[in-house]
């Protein structure tokens, strides 16, 4: 049986959550096999060497190796849109996705731990810094830091509210479903400039918040309720009545993301609609 069924898509709760699921199959194992299967570490040795931890950072994994006698390895991995992990005992069925979609494959005496449609990078672990020291602070790690988050989104005030909540310079684990839903909770129109938020400092708390209710369940919630159709507030509903307040939600796509709001709950300040009532 697969050791954990991950079905979202990836923000910070699934790459910590994924993180755990394969800190849990294979830290303090050996590596048996590795298959990486892209061209630039298609020659990687790793066999041989044992799994030290894994954690996440922000959108970002962090597999960690060691060697004998041999400089410590991390395995960098990023899952992007569409990317996942998975953990398999040995002999067991693999989950059936397109095996051109593999990008990664590790094998230790018990456990197969495949990667999907992952974005992959091999570095000495003592050059980890170089991938992910511009992360802003981690919502799910253990330094988080409120106000460091707080004033890196400042840091630039005229950048529309939703390109600042998902640069990961600012704070790190935030995507498209956290930043729609965030901003419909507060009611922010996702394009005002960061300057003009109230109350700038709620609505990271807000984040911080969400994340840590989903981080430890599979699919993700956040208007807590998980039955299907109704995890979220406003993100993939376009077109569909808001849940507030029945207008249409709207969608749009800019710089490859998505996103959703209630033009009636976050309204534009300069062309402000009349809410309707439920």
């Amino acid at each position: 049986m697969v050791r954990e069924t991950i079905d979202a898509m990836p923000e910070g709760d699934t790459v910590f959550r994924t993180a755990r699921t394969l800190h849990r199959a294979l830290a303090g194992h050996r590596l048996t096999a590795a298959d990486l299967r892209v061209p630039h570490l298609a020659t990687a040795a790793l066999a041989g060497r044992t799994v030290v931890d894994c954690v996440s950072r922000g959108k970002h994994l962090l597999l960690r190796l060691r060697g004998d006698g041999a400089p410590a390895l991390t395995l960098h991995s990023h899952l992007g849109m569409e990317g996942s992990w998975r953990a398999y005992a040995v002999g067991e069925r693999w989950r059936p996705y397109r095996r051109d979609l593999i990008r990664a494959v590790l094998r230790t005496a018990d456990t197969v731990a495949v990667g999907y449609q992952v974005r992959l990078a091999l570095l000495p672990t003592a050059e980890e810094e170089s991938l992910v020291g511009h992360l802003g602070p981690d919502l799910l790690g253990p330094a988080w830091d409120q106000h460091e988050a707080v004033r890196r989104l400042s840091h630039r005030p005229g950048d529309p509210v939703a390109r600042a909540l998902r640069d990961q310079r600012n704070l790190a684990g935030i995507g498209n479903v956290y930043c729609s839903e965030l901003l419909f909770l507060r009611g922010v129109w996702p394009w005002t400039p960061v300057r003009q938020v109230p109350d700038l400092a709620g609505l990271v708390s807000l984040a911080h918040k969400l994340l840590l209710a989903n981080k430890d369940r599979a699919h993700r919630s956040t208007t807590g309720s998980l039955r299907r159709g109704e995890e979220t507030y406003v993100y993939g509903r376009g077109g569909r009545p808001c849940r507030r307040c029945a207008t249409p939600v709207r969608a749009e796509s800019s710089e490859g993301r998505v996103t959703f709001w209630c033009p009636a709950c976050q309204p534009d300040p300069a062309q402000p609609l009349t809410r309707r009532s439920p």
